[in-house]
């Protein structure tokens, strides 16, 4: 991992104002997609799939998990897809695909989610929506896809510091150190 802080992320932030609600969810997702290939980057796939603990989740149980949040209240919810989710398996995995395929995945998705997003740009926020059994309207539906999103990769760089040690050397935001 030495070397990792060289890595400079793009921020939603560091792209200036936006003034649509849809595209500054976009930038969002995009800068958690790239936070998480930082995060795995150096792990081995035995690594992805550790638990910390009986009854909690791996690295690679919550990619999948976002994979199926997003593709059910984006794609679904928001753009219309068709989409059959089996969000148990998604925590009951208790292995699975390597990284490259994991990310790969996620890769896919977070694009396509970005897709729906431009195409929402300056639709009403306001539009009525049913999603995974809730009343939602469009502004629910994007600020949760964006915020559950966050909480995980949050949780995800916390696993993958653990995993890799003091030396993890993920500093996502260099440009603040010593403030």
């Amino acid at each position: 991992m030495a070397g990792m802080s060289d890595v400079k992320l793009r921020t939603a932030l560091s792209r200036g104002p936006c003034p649509s609600l849809p595209r500054l969810a976009a930038r969002y997702l995009e800068e958690y997609r790239q936070k998480i290939h930082l995060a795995t980057a150096g792990l081995s796939d035995e690594q992805l799939w550790w638990r910390p603990a009986p009854g909690s989740n791996s690295i690679g149980n919550l990619v999948l998990h976002l994979c199926g949040n997003l593709s059910q209240w984006l794609l679904e919810g928001l753009g219309g897809e068709a989409y059959a989710r089996r969000r148990g398996a998604e925590f009951a995995a208790a292995g699975g695909p390597g990284r490259d395929e994991l990310l790969a995945r996620l890769d896919g998705v977070v694009r396509r989610c970005r897709e729906v997003l431009a195409a929402a740009d300056g639709a009403p926020l306001d539009r009525r929506l049913e999603v995974q059994g809730y009343a939602v309207d469009v502004l629910g539906v994007v600020f949760h896809a964006t915020e559950h999103t966050s909480y995980h990769t949050g949780q995800i760089l916390f696993l993958a510091k653990q995993l890799l040690g003091a030396d993890h050397g993920l500093e996502l935001y260099p440009q603040h150190r010593g403030e």
